[in-house]
């Protein structure tokens, strides 16, 4: 039996994609993009601080990261909980000696339970972004639309009243979405989301709300997939890193300027025998004059100011 030929039919079929949420285009037929004072590659380093509950919900799906022993899981919770009280402050200080500024993803549950945590890093000179409520509470296809809203609505305001920032950026927990995620943060004023991975350097994104911007943070590089998943040494990760960041500076010099992000988790790389593969990459990036090192929102604003 044939099937019904509307399976074949795809009403939004374009060239490059088959759907509207963005305006399709190669990386290397853009305008080129310089970054302030001439530099070619913009490095954003993202420090990622979140709290994993003992007693998951694992809805709708089992928690990346979460807990996996039976309950009382200590031996993960309290490993989480090292990045939070001894891992940050050790990569606080690798920053403070080559001179990075970092933008700081945090779990609004975690700055709310954790004052002194949030207190610290609003002295550093890092942007404060929301990831999402706390590492449980996910957003996920079939989400009822009106608990997601709530859910954005109340991690986003409730950052913003603890921090006193403006709060631009989201990345949402396990960087899972529903169909309405990139609408709802758009509904609440955020500028950009760091989910979406599938380029090198920042792009518009349309939503029935408004538009905003993806600050695409790699996967690829990041210490939790290299390390934690793939298994990969310390020495490999810092490796491949380097790699990274020396093939889009290349890039860069020949096509226009690139983006280089680096996603870090504080109780992964945070711990005594991985912090020298940290400063090994952190001192490779410093050593280089042709950088911008920058928060986020700053990169994604030169980008508008040039698009």
């Amino acid at each position: 039996m044939a099937l019904d030929k509307s399976y074949l039919e795809y009403p939004k079929r374009a060239y490059g994609h088959d759907h509207d949420f963005y305006e399709w285009s190669m990386l290397t037929d853009r305008p080129k993009v310089t970054w302030p004072d001439g530099k070619k590659l913009a490095v954003w380093i993202n420090t990622t601080l979140e709290f994993y509950p003992l007693n998951q919900r694992n809805i709708p799906f089992k928690t990346p990261n979460g807990m996996t022993m039976p309950y009382p899981d200590l031996r993960h919770f309290s490993l989480r909980e090292y990045g939070n009280r001894v891992g940050i402050f050790r990569l606080l200080e690798a920053y403070k000696k080559f001179g990075i500024t970092s933008t700081f993803a945090i779990n609004t549950y975690l700055a709310e339970k954790n004052p002194y945590l949030l207190n610290r890093l609003l002295k550093e000179e890092g942007e404060i972004l929301c990831h999402g409520w706390n590492m449980d509470h996910l957003h996920y296809g079939g989400q009822d639309l009106e608990e997601e809203r709530a859910l954005v609505k109340k991690s986003v305001d409730r950052l913003r009243e603890l921090s006193g920032q403006p709060v631009r950026g989201w990345l949402s927990p396990a960087k899972n979405q529903s169909e309405n995620t990139m609408m709802l943060l758009a509904e609440n004023g955020i500028d950009y989301c760091c989910d979406w991975i599938n380029d090198d350097m920042p792009y518009e994104f349309k939503t029935l709300a408004s538009n905003l911007h993806v600050m695409p943070l790699s996967t690829e590089i990041e210490d939790q997939f290299v390390l934690g998943n793939n298994l990969h040494s310390e020495d490999s990760w810092a490796q491949q890193v380097i790699d990274a960041f020396d093939y889009l500076l290349a890039e860069a010099n020949e096509q226009g300027g690139r983006l280089f992000a680096l996603n870090l988790h504080p109780w992964l790389v945070g711990q005594p025998h991985r912090i020298g593969c940290v400063e090994k990459v952190l001192a490779h990036i410093a050593a280089s004059d042709d950088i911008w090192q920058a928060n986020a929102g700053d990169i994604l604003d030169s980008f508008k100011g040039q698009s």
